[in-house]
């Protein structure tokens, strides 16, 4: 199964078993393909992980919300006060709802990840 198929069965599992998820999750991932010509997606670690050059996000659907992960997250600015963790590298944004990706600007961090990769 190549890249495509492998995120269309995803993307239909995640519909099919978290659908009140499925809004958040295709928002998301079409924020962060929007984000830049050259941005791939794959599957791995049990969600949508994306990259420019390298990995920079990904999307990870759980029980009762979705969280954007940010592999080099502790580097970025977070001038909205949104992103958690403590780790090393990772940061990341706990979205409960659809509203949550604007209110938690999730653009604004997805672009900001997305350069910080491409440079």
């Amino acid at each position: 199964m190549n890249k495509s198929n492998k995120v269309e069965a995803f993307l239909q599992e995640v519909s099919g078993h978290r659908g009140d998820l499925f809004p958040i999750v295709t928002r998301v991932r079409d924020i962060v393909l929007a984000a830049g010509p050259s941005i791939t997606e794959e599957i791995k670690y049990g969600g949508l992980l994306f990259s420019s050059g390298q990995s920079f996000c990904g999307v990870f659907p759980y029980k009762a919300h979705v969280t954007l992960e940010f592999s080099q997250g502790a580097s970025l600015t977070d001038p909205h006060g949104f992103l958690s963790g403590d780790g090393k590298y990772r940061r990341h944004i706990k979205l409960e709802t659809v509203q949550d990706i604007e209110t938690k600007c999730v653009a604004d961090y997805v672009a900001q990840a997305r350069e910080a990769a491409d440079s």
